[in-house]
């Protein structure tokens, strides 16, 4: 018997045009597309930082429609077009998950679909796992 599979929408133009959802949510797993750090009105705050708290907020915002949080993330991946941003993008990943501690990845790629954009993250969560299994 499979799961039931449950969908999250961000609204982004990109999910129609191309075919995905933000977020799926399969039993107790989400998978959290990668997310682009982009606000309601299209602009792009050019610093890496605050890029990374963006597409961290569109995340948490996918996990609490799909019935999680971002304490229920337990895989990140962090693609960056610029090494020299590791450690402020690493330092706004911190800021949400230094306590939660989830295994992450972070890559420097060539490029990113808008070159505006200097990091995309990705996220997995399973809504059962650390909290109950901490306790």
């Amino acid at each position: 018997m499979g799961s039931r599979r449950s969908r999250v929408s961000s609204g982004s133009p990109f999910e129609a045009a191309i075919g995905f959802s933000r977020a799926v949510r399969a039993g107790d797993r989400v998978v959290v597309s990668g997310t682009a750090p982009i606000w309601p009105d299209g602009k792009c705050d050019p610093e890496p930082g605050a890029q990374t708290t963006r597409c961290l907020e569109i995340i948490g915002r996918a996990l609490t429609e799909a019935g999680g949080s971002l304490e229920d993330v337990i895989r990140t991946r962090l693609y960056i077009t610029n090494p020299g941003d590791a450690g402020e993008v690493g330092e706004a990943h911190r800021q949400v998950f230094g306590s939660i501690r989830p295994a992450s990845t972070m890559v420097v790629v060539a490029g990113l679909l808008d070159e505006r954009w200097k990091v995309e993250i990705e996220a997995e969560a399973c809504i059962t796992s650390a909290r109950a299994e901490e306790r």
